[in-house]
């Protein structure tokens, strides 16, 4: 019987932290900025290409931000990711040619 608290204690602890840290909905997009644009595809890409600079900028300034807020939905999410997986790289190098390795005849 203790066991089986234990265990649902563990569970109920990892349930909520695990859905503690689910996204929300966001209230500004599709909205427009002070200039009347709404961020999409290509400035998603330039976002996720500029996130480590902004990264660093952002622990010392406030006002700054790695994601844009007022965004077209699913195509600047799309563009930020490829924009991320463009400057982290992402299993190119798995698919390049094993070196050091002989096929045996």
């Amino acid at each position: 019987m203790k066991a089986l608290t234990v265990v649902l204690l563990i569970l109920s602890a990892a349930a909520l932290l695990l859905t503690s840290c689910a996204p929300g909905p966001n209230a500004l997009r599709g909205t427009q900025d002070e200039e009347g644009k709404v961020a999409g595809f290509w400035k998603g890409i330039w976002h996720g290409i500029i996130t480590p600079v902004t990264f660093v900028v952002s622990l010392f300034n406030k006002n700054v931000n790695l994601y844009e807020s007022r965004n077209s939905g699913g195509w600047y999410n799309f563009g930020y990711i490829l924009g991320l997986s463009m400057v982290f790289g992402g299993g190119g190098r798995g698919s390049g040619k094993v070196r050091g390795w002989r096929r045996e005849e």
